[in-house]
């Protein structure tokens, strides 16, 4: 039985869409509490293993970017978005590794010791259809000049370890930070302005949204 003329549908008429299927293809947990404060969860996180070097002669900017696209398609899902980020600390032109030993923790503390950087997030988002989005975010940190005593001690902390440029603004190091121009949580890991203007664009709706 159809309704009449110009009324409207009923509730039993309506079919509610469900959101896609959200994968992050990261294995970071500072980028999924990043997410949880828009209200996104992702239904897996795939990290994928892919070779991080810089080629010969990239930016930090464009290497960034390369890599979260990198990532995306390589742990993309099938029937699912997929959500992928990158972030590169950078001094001039040269990239700034993912600390692993103390001697590159210390070298990237002594090179960024009073001095102005460039950190760059890269965000890549594959729809199902294997349409690709992605942004890249750049901000300015600019560092105090650091004592003896306090490299020894940040060292010491070992939060240095597998972070771009050898730290997180979000501990130890944010007292070493004297200015940040641009977006905080790309400086963290994840622009979530950027990200959700991305997941949106995809079809990806969070409660609240």
């Amino acid at each position: 039985m159809t309704s009449p003329k110009g009324a409207s549908p009923t509730a039993s008429n309506k079919v509610a869409v469900s959101p896609p299927r959200l994968v992050l293809a990261s294995a970071s947990p500072r980028r999924l509490s990043l997410l949880a404060q828009i209200g996104v969860v992702p239904d897996a996180v795939i990290p994928p293993e892919i070779d991080e070097t810089p080629k010969p002669g990239e930016l930090p900017g464009p290497h960034a970017l390369r890599l979260a696209l990198e990532k995306a398609r390589a742990g993309r899902a099938p029937d699912s978005l997929t959500l992928a980020a990158d972030t590169v600390v950078g001094v001039g032109r040269r990239i700034l590794p993912k600390t692993e030993t103390h001697d590159q923790a210390r070298a990237c503390l002594d090179l960024l010791s009073g001095r102005a950087h460039q950190v760059f997030t890269g965000v890549a988002v594959i729809d199902a259809a294997g349409h690709v989005r992605s942004r890249l975010v750049g901000c300015r940190v600019r560092f105090k000049r650091l004592t003896p005593s306090e490299c020894e001690g940040y060292l010491a902390s070992e939060e240095w370890r597998g972070k771009a440029g050898g730290y997180g603004v979000q501990g130890a190091a944010g007292r070493f930070v004297l200015a940040l121009n641009g977006s905080y949580t790309a400086v963290v890991g994840l622009p979530l302005y950027e990200t959700a203007a991305l997941l949106s664009a995809a079809g990806y709706r969070a409660p609240g949204w």
